[in-house]
């Protein structure tokens, strides 16, 4: 059996992958032997630059206040962000609502809105300089030979004694599909209020509208809905898709206009083990993928990150040891906040658009009691903040 070239190999260099290996590269004494592999690279140890990185993502990232220190700590926070200090939660047609505000929670603001672009560029350009080995590859598959983790690249293989799956390959096991797409748009508001968010909850699924970075009077939306509907949305002029908007979401924010082109992803859960053998883990999408409902998967997924980081750092110093314990502690330390988290972002679509008027007037009552009663209202705001800690 061949000698392990890396003690640790990355399989995925999107946002939780390339986080990863900058957070393990600060702890190693040996950086060059973590491996990055991502068809995002253009060659073999090359330079990064955003001119050779993933193609333009229309997606816009809400990243929670942890999220951002996490980041700010790698250096690898984007220039350009719109900062979240209030979010206003409400459920179209029925009574009740509620606002989260930064000043309670004790934060300088609850969250920060990049674009995926941006932010892949600022993980790449510190990952450049960080002393890992960075790989253009995509492995095939991922096997455990003689205790140590095989992944197959082509031709080649490369060993490794501990690999991570951060590809977005979709995980094994708790499987639900919504029936419902989200429809990404960039629109301009006549009115627009600089640090509010707005998460209106209808009866064909949630409809966000997020600060965009790249002004004050953007919004970026994530118009979650059935599939004929998302089709419709798809299809329409600038114009109309406005208008449809505006009979959605209300006039708070005056009259829209659209500024960019649509896009439309389908939605699903799918979550699985995170301790996939005791050379193998796995963290991000390739954990778990939730519904975008409060914003919640690369938020989840960087706490991924954080939390393994952090339990294979005496691990860094003598890898000749076996890491296997190392890897239970973390898969056992992230069971709960994968979990409550997951059946968070998986009720809340699905309770909010049952067309049930009785349990539609129950969810209004419940945004009514978080807006009357600061400790429930703090309780979930915290765990869509920071996560459940252990």
């Amino acid at each position: 059996m061949n000698a392990p070239l890396y003690d640790i190999a990355i399989s995925g260099a999107g946002p939780a992958g390339s986080a990863l290996a900058l957070a393990l590269a600060n702890k190693s004494p040996r950086p060059e032997r973590i491996a990055v592999l991502g068809p995002q690279f253009a060659a073999l140890g090359a330079t990064l630059t955003p001119s050779n990185t993933a193609a333009l993502d229309p997606r816009a990232l809400a990243l929670n206040y942890g999220s951002q220190v996490f980041l700010r700590q790698l250096q690898a926070w984007p220039t350009t962000a719109a900062n979240i200090l209030q979010v206003h939660v409400s459920q179209r047609g029925r009574l009740g609502r509620t606002i989260i505000d930064h000043t309670e929670l004790g934060v300088p603001c609850l969250g920060s809105v990049v674009s995926y672009d941006a932010l892949l560029s600022a993980l790449h350009g510190a990952l450049a300089s960080s002393g890992v080995t960075l790989i253009h590859a995509r492995p095939e598959r991922i096997q455990l030979i003689d205790n140590q983790a095989v992944l197959t690249l082509g031709e080649h293989t490369l060993h490794s004694r501990i690999a991570v799956q951060s590809d977005g390959t979709q995980p094994q096991g708790l499987r639900r599909e919504y029936q419902q797409h989200a429809v990404l748009a960039t629109v301009r508001a006549s009115h627009a209020t600089p640090g509010w968010a707005y998460e209106r909850f209808t009866r064909y699924g949630p409809l966000a509208l997020l600060p965009h970075p790249e002004g004050d009077d953007l919004y970026a939306v994530v118009w979650c809905c059935q599939p004929p509907m998302a089709a419709e949305l798809l299809a329409m002029n600038h114009d109309d898709f406005a208008a449809a908007l505006e009979a959605e979401f209300g006039t708070r924010l005056g009259r829209f206009h659209c500024v960019a082109p649509k896009h439309v992803f389908p939605l699903s859960l799918h979550a699985g083990p995170t301790l996939l053998n005791n050379r193998c883990v796995s963290v991000g999408n390739a954990a778990q993928t939730l519904h975008p409902v409060a914003g919640q998967g690369l938020n989840l997924g960087l706490r991924d990150t954080a939390q393994l980081t952090h339990a294979l750092t005496p691990w860094l110093l003598r890898p000749d040891s076996d890491p296997y314990p190392y890897l239970l502690r973390f898969a056992d330390n992230r069971r709960p906040d994968r979990w409550l988290t997951a059946a968070i972002t998986d009720f809340l679509p699905r309770i909010f658009s049952t067309r049930n008027p009785l349990v539609e007037h129950a969810a209004g009552l419940a945004l009514l009691g978080m807006d009357i009663l600061p400790p429930l209202r703090k309780t979930l705001s915290h765990q869509l903040l920071q996560g459940l800690r252990t």
